[in-house]
């Protein structure tokens, strides 16, 4: 019998050498193998080319998984989607000490997957019409905010899939000299199993390696998982390091967020000198663009609110892109569980008949147009319906995380944005001058202030929020619009 079990960190990581490349798992923290990237910083490897979704995260003084590789400085590139919570890592990048490749979080996943399938690149919409096809993404500063190396530009197709023509971006796979990854529970065999949401990048990372590492919070005989139970076979695997008791139950969680038993929301005070819909309201109005039944992809910050707003008898699933689905509210105290959380690495439930999966399988119902509606928030949006919502060229570049594969992907997308900067800057505009996300995405646009369609004549102007007045709107909008003959002022209340 094959017997992948070692006993010690260095043992496990043994052939990992300085200058490697190396793909990690975990969403942020949450099926992070923590413990091996606490031995790679002992053993004093550096000079890594590492692949993960974020760069760890750092809260205060506080840095936690993979973020403890950078606050030590160990690695000299870093491919991933999603800078986050890491302002280290950022200032690592702006000073000119680390090449970054920043990544939509779908091409991520997919780019491990196909790497570990053997197949050395495969076409994507995601990404089409942007600096991530066109090239100029920045990859190195020299440390007076001027980007010295940026990206290139990608070859890209025009292709048809299911009746559909549109422009497909080429993206080489990823493979990497190790892997790290964290099962909830591993046999002598590296035969798998992860635990919901945790599973995210887990067994994509674990396909790309050359050699894979695990660490397993429960290690179990040969014959006890059932084969519909393991969901990554042996093959992929090379090594299994058990952790003990205290090593797998030391598991931190980013984002706490509990539920109180109150029956309705509260409408929240109106921040002084704000003009039209509040926030919630802004999310109640977006709600009513949802039908029962419907498949539907929230983004992070305004769009978490939309749920609690929705109304009586509608009833939607919520698809979340680090790998569940009929993702539910946030929980109570004593239902808080380390391994559910949702995209924005908040704690969360899972409703009745939900599922978890890895994230190339949650990016494969996106980009496959099983997604019906996509709500997200943005810092700019056109006339024309492109979007702009993860960077601000010589202020701060977070990564685009998933939201240029949900744009091309989902079948309906909403935007919500209030409708100028604290600046007074219009963000509706004929152009946007931030780096798109996609061209030609969004159907609908919820502002403070009104509501836009956009259609193949123009932006056409669909509602006033209360106390709105159609002046107001043209004063506040750059973009050139078209009024509605049935143009109305909307009352909304809460549902």
């Amino acid at each position: 019998m094959v017997n992948k079990i070692v006993t010690t960190e260095q043992e496990a990581l043994e052939g990992l050498e300085s200058g490697m490349s190396l793909a990690v798992g975990g969403f942020g923290i949450c099926g992070n193998p923590v413990v091996l990237i606490d031995a790679i910083v002992e053993k004093g490897t550096d000079e890594l080319e590492i692949y993960s979704n974020n760069p760890g995260t750092q809260i205060g003084d506080d840095h936690m998984g993979l973020a403890k590789l950078f606050i030590n400085q160990r690695a000299r590139k870093f491919g991933g989607s999603y800078i986050g919570l890491n302002k280290e890592f950022e200032r690592q990048f702006l000073a000119g000490e680390l090449e970054v490749e920043l990544i939509p979080q779908g091409t991520l996943a997919e780019k491990m997957r196909a790497g570990g399938a053997g197949i050395p690149a495969f076409f994507t919409a995601t990404g089409a019409g942007t600096m991530v096809a066109d090239g100029g993404l920045p990859v190195r500063y020299d440390g007076n905010g001027t980007a010295v190396v940026v990206s290139a530009p990608k070859e890209t197709r025009v292709m048809s899939h299911r009746g559909k023509e549109q422009t497909y971006v080429l993206e080489e796979s990823i493979t990497t000299d190790f892997a790290l990854v964290r099962a909830a529970k591993a046999d002598r065999e590296g035969n798998l199993v992860f635990n919901l949401t945790a599973a995210n990048f887990n067994a994509n990372v674990a396909m790309c390696g050359g050699i894979t590492v695990v660490e397993a919070e429960e290690i179990v005989e040969v014959g006890e998982l059932s084969p519909d139970e393991i969901h990554l076979p042996g093959i992929f695997v090379d090594r299994v390091l058990p952790l003990t008791r205290e090593q797998a139950e030391n598991k931190r969680i980013e984002r706490i967020i509990i539920r109180d038993d109150a029956e309705e929301m509260p409408e929240a005070p109106r921040p002084e000198g704000r003009l039209g819909w509040t926030r919630e309201q802004m999310a109640a109005r977006a709600a009513r663009e949802l039908h029962d039944g419907e498949y539907v992809n929230l983004g992070i910050g305004m769009p978490t609110m939309v749920p609690d707003y929705l109304p009586k008898g509608v009833n939607v699933i919520l698809q979340s892109e680090n790998g569940l689905l009929k993702t539910g509210p946030s929980p109570r105290a004593h239902e808080v569980h380390p391994d559910v959380i949702n995209a924005g690495k908040a704690t969360v439930t899972i409703l009745p008949g939900g599922s978890t999966f890895d994230s190339a399988t949650s990016f494969a119902m996106i980009r496959g147009g099983y997604v019906d509606t996509a709500i997200l928030g943005a810092l700019q949006v056109s006339a024309t319906g492109d979007i702009a919502n993860w960077g601000i060229p010589g202020k701060k570049f977070t990564g685009m995380g998933g939201a240029m594969d949900l744009v091309k992907g989902a079948n309906r997308v909403v935007v919500m944005l209030d409708h100028t900067s604290v600046d007074g800057d219009s963000k509706v505009l004929n152009s946007c001058t931030y780096p798109l996300t996609a061209e030609a995405a969004v159907d609908l646009i919820i502002t403070n202030l009104a509501v836009f369609e956009v259609t193949p004549s123009g932006l056409v102007l669909c509602e006033l929020a209360p106390g709105v007045t159609l002046a107001e709107v043209e004063a506040a909008t750059e973009a050139d619009f078209i009024v509605r003959d049935d143009l109305t002022e909307q009352e909304l209340v809460y549902a």
